[in-house]
């Protein structure tokens, strides 16, 4: 399938919108203004959070392409809630950042439901991957 319904194509353009102003709001400000103190993961995350809100505005243009900014949106946070949240949570040792983060990640739940999965499939499962050796 190659064509997308132009709703769909606004659904996925709302995706990155959401997560673009999101995280431009919420990461960019502790990028401009931080202090040298501050720990060297927090710095690397804040950078990625920060590339990743660009690059989803860079989506609202291009929905089709970015597609797999969103799929390594919705798998990243899958795999800290499987792997790290799910256990803390069982041992009933869900802290307050814990949580905070689990809040952070409630419109996740709307990715799903929004993603062009028979887009997808086509293109990044089905669709033969570029050659490795020149033709």
């Amino acid at each position: 399938m190659s064509e997308i319904a132009t709703y769909r194509l606004y659904m996925v353009r709302a995706l990155y919108l959401l997560m673009g102003v999101g995280l431009c709001a919420t990461i960019w400000p502790g990028i401009l203004d931080h202090s040298l103190d501050l720990p060297l993961m927090n710095g690397v995350v804040r950078s990625l959070l920060g590339a990743i809100g660009l690059l989803a505005l860079v989506g609202l243009r291009y929905p089709l392409q970015m597609l797999p900014l969103l799929l390594f949106e919705m798998l990243w946070k899958v795999i800290w809630l499987l792997a790290f949240a799910l256990p803390l949570w069982r041992a009933g040792r869900i802290d307050a950042a814990t949580q905070e983060t689990l809040n952070d990640f409630v419109p996740l739940v709307i990715f799903p439901f929004l993603m062009p999965w028979d887009y997808v499939w086509a293109n990044y499962i089905k669709k033969p991957g570029d050659r490795w050796r020149r033709a």
